[in-house]
């Protein structure tokens, strides 16, 4: 193969995989998708972008190593009569490959870092939620919303039913048949989601009450270890209501697979009235033991007289 031949191949081969992954990138999340997702989160941009940043500098180097090594296999190989120099060393070569590959890695660096203390800094958060990790569900405190604290609202969040009768062994179900509207859920779905606000910075302080989880939710672009004993905290900002699932993402007991993540965004308005209710829902006073036997009907309660006579 000629030099020219090998060019054109190279050529075609890095077409072929820009219409095949640059497509992809802006995809929605599915089967054989090959990016991350561009995720909900006003952060979410910023690890997309690092990732997209880092693929294209491997790419490159990828390029050039390989196109560089299969050129000399080919073009100078020995039986075209290719004759191996004798020199040992080149200063001025070896100092542009250990610069350039160094260069690359501190801007690299600097970006990551950049990401990474935004993504930590959780200063003017408007809403505070408490996650607890537990084998296999989650539990979510409310704390507080728009400088409110918020008393007794919290419940635990596990695989929905459905699911749940679905996975157990010779149920006969069909996962395929577990959805919400046109969307497979099977695994996915919980009995009761997370519910948040729209456009509000969101405080996540993330632990666990027994082992190491992750509470991991592609659409706000991070995960983050749950820990017994220790506090992590994230923040979100969620850009569009809508429905986001996530799974655990740390090994952490048998049922690890049917611990999933379902956070729901909704209007401010709508939030607003949903925390009302559960406010209300949790102030309401228990019911006495005797109630029962005071709203019971009249005829109950004198059909009940003549066997109290009896009995004395």
């Amino acid at each position: 193969m000629t030099s020219g031949g090998i060019r054109r191949s190279f050529t075609a081969a890095a077409t072929l995989a820009l219409a095949s992954f640059g497509s992809v990138v802006h995809a929605a999340p599915g089967p054989w998708q090959l990016n991350m997702e561009r995720g909900a989160s006003t952060w979410s941009q910023v690890p997309y972008h690092l990732n997209n940043i880092s693929l294209a500098v491997c790419t490159v180097i990828g390029i050039l190593v390989f196109g560089a090594m299969f050129i000399a296999m080919f073009r100078f190989r020995k039986s075209r009569g290719a004759v191996a120099e004798k020199w040992s060393h080149n200063t001025m070569v070896e100092v542009v490959w250990t610069t350039i590959p160094v260069i690359i890695l501190v801007v690299l660096a600097y970006l990551a870092t950049g990401g990474l203390t935004s993504w930590a800094d959780t200063t003017g958060s408007q809403m505070t939620v408490k996650v607890t990790g537990f084998q296999w569900k989650w539990r979510y405190d409310y704390v507080d919303y728009m400088g409110k604290s918020i008393d007794k609202v919290s419940f635990m969040s596990k695989l929905d039913s459905q699911s749940n009768q679905t996975r157990q062994l010779d149920s006969g179900m069909d996962p395929y048949a577990v959805k919400v509207g046109d969307e497979s859920t099977y695994l996915l779905d919980v009995d009761k989601p997370l519910v948040v606000p729209v456009d509000t910075k969101i405080r996540f302080v993330i632990t666990s009450g027994d082992v190491i989880h992750s509470w991991w939710v592609p659409a706000t672009g991070w995960k983050i270890d749950a820990i017994p004993g220790i506090i992590n905290a994230a923040w979100a900002n969620f850009q569009t209501p809508g429905t986001y699932r996530g799974q655990c993402a740390e090994l952490c007991g048998q049922d690890h697979g049917f611990m999933p993540i379902v956070v729901v965004v909704k209007s401010k308005a709508d939030f607003a009235t949903w925390l009302a209710g559960q406010e209300a829902q949790s102030a309401a006073p228990a019911a006495p033991a005797g109630a029962s036997t005071a709203a019971a009907p009249q005829s109950a309660q004198v059909a009940t007289v003549p066997v109290s006579g009896k009995q004395g």
